[in-house]
């Protein structure tokens, strides 16, 4: 969907300038002469002017369209966007409803559409809420924490999890229900605190499902590990593989909205929150 829409901005940035451009240069001119011809012309009111010499309906709107989706365009390909969570993997860290805005040149820039890098400017960090393409379907965008960068040995036994031969810290904090909008049956958890790369994320471990063991996974050059918070719930890279550097879409750093979809309520507590 963020490839659809970002497709569909160029095509009406790329068609509106065209436009707007076609409209100045070949047409504008001439509908002011022409209108200039007509009999106390320079005594009409700014306004009547203005009505005489409009440009026509696509035109008009071309013109006064191309600055606004320009802008648009540039902040959400170069800056950063705002992404709509649609799933429960990153409970509970992340709720569905949230609204995150997504830092997209923390990492790099892009060129827009192509995903070309045009120049680095960092790389993604163990523990980072990170966007990135799916591989199976570099269509759809999907949000997950970073497990392992380049070079990493990861091991997942017994839903405890080791880097780099390092046992990660995780504390426990308390049982709980997921949330009812979760759709995942209102399973009981068990909340964890992890520490990962100085990140400290609050986790959802599910009793009773068993945990996708794995010993020494090496992740690849330009290549990371992701996966979601709610860890019996998560599509990650445990069942798909590694994430290239050439699939980041960027960084989710802050919610800046909220809704809760089962009490149709905005969730104030959670808006201008940081994330780990």
């Amino acid at each position: 969907m963020g490839l659809y829409l970002e497709l569909l901005l160029y095509v009406a940035v790329i068609s509106f300038g065209f436009i707007s451009l076609i409209d100045i240069i070949f047409f504008a001119k001439q509908r002011y002469k022409l209108a200039s011809e007509i009999p106390g012309f320079e005594t009409l009111s700014k306004q009547d002017k203005q009505g005489l010499t409009k440009a026509p309906l696509l035109a008009d709107y071309a013109r006064s369209l191309f600055p606004v989706l320009l802008l648009v365009f540039c902040l959400r390909s170069f800056v950063g966007e705002l992404f709509e969570v649609p799933t429960g993997s990153l409970l509970p860290t992340v709720q569905l409803g949230d609204y995150l805005l997504v830092n997209k040149f923390i990492y790099g820039v892009r060129l827009p559409i192509f995903n070309t890098e045009l120049f680095r400017v960092g790389v993604p960090k163990r523990g980072d809420i990170m966007l990135f393409n799916y591989p199976v379907d570099p269509n759809v965008v999907f949000i997950k924490t970073v497990i392992g960068i380049p070079g990493d040995k990861i091991s997942y036994i017994n839903k405890q999890l080791f880097i780099n031969g390092q046992t990660i810290p995780n504390k426990f904090l308390s049982k709980g229900i997921e949330p009812a909008n979760a759709s995942l049956g209102n399973a009981a958890v068990e909340l964890y605190q992890e520490n990962i790369g100085g990140h400290v994320h609050t986790i959802y471990n599910t009793p009773g499902m068993p945990p996708i063991d794995f010993t020494n996974l090496i992740v690849p050059p330009g290549e990371y590990f992701m996966m979601g918070d709610n860890r019996d719930y998560s599509e990650d890279s445990r069942y798909w593989g590694f994430v290239p550097y050439t699939d980041i879409v960027g960084k989710a750093y802050r919610i800046v909205f909220s809704w809760n979809s089962d009490t149709h309520r905005v969730r104030w507590n959670r808006i201008g929150k940081k994330l780990p």
